[in-house]
């Protein structure tokens, strides 16, 4: 059965365009797939920052982990396990200060990790997640920051999970992006419109 790991970063629990993309593309996915979906808002329920504990834990050979850096890694363990599992993994945001929110970055730190969602080797990264591919929705307050836009070059968000999830071995990563989401509603509501219609395109091409 196809498997769908859905990650939400928004504060906000109404009136977030990043999620309401998020629930047109589950509604979508599933209508296609007739799969399962897990849901992790990080609003919600936040990730634990890493500790040095964690990181001690992270590199710590299995056979040498005692049971204080077993507790330490055991959510790290468990969102890893997620991952895996999933097809498909679905990140909803919004940009926060040119960057990606802080909840979502505690997850991040959680779940890059060395010999369990990336190698290396002979002086090599290689990644180690199975789920073949992901998908981005993010939304921006303002306007401008597509290619070659004025603000194009303060966004720190989309290139870095862009380059972040390829690392980790998620060779397929798409992105679809709202702009000017704190403007006029009109014009606001004709992008989430255009945004939800690509949406419906990827969805079935994913199923086909």
């Amino acid at each position: 059965m196809k498997h769908l790991l859905r990650i939400d970063a928004s504060a906000r629990q109404q009136d977030s365009v990043s999620k309401e993309l998020g629930d047109e593309f589950e509604r979508l996915w599933q209508l296609h797939s007739q799969g399962s979906v897990e849901v992790r808002d990080l609003s919600q329920h936040p990730v634990e920052q890493i500790q040095p504990t964690t990181i001690a834990g992270f590199y710590t050979p299995l056979d040498q982990m005692t049971a204080e850096l077993q507790g330490a890694t055991s959510l790290s363990d468990g969102l890893i396990e997620e991952l895996q599992q999933a097809d498909t993994l679905l990140i909803t945001l919004p940009l926060y200060n040119f960057g990606i929110p802080a909840s979502l970055k505690a997850w991040v730190d959680q779940i890059v990790r060395i010999n369990r969602t990336f190698s290396y080797e002979n002086g090599q990264f290689g990644g180690l997640v199975n789920c073949p591919r992901a998908l981005v929705l993010l939304a921006y307050g303002a306007e401008g920051y597509g290619e070659g836009g004025p603000l194009a070059a303060f966004d720190f968000a989309k290139p870095y999970l862009e380059h972040l999830l390829k690392f980790i071995g998620i060779e397929r990563v798409t992105t679809v992006t709202v702009e000017g989401t704190t403007g006029d509603e009109t014009l606001t509501a004709q992008r989430l419109k255009e945004a939800k219609e690509e949406l419906a395109t990827l969805a079935k091409e994913w199923h086909s």
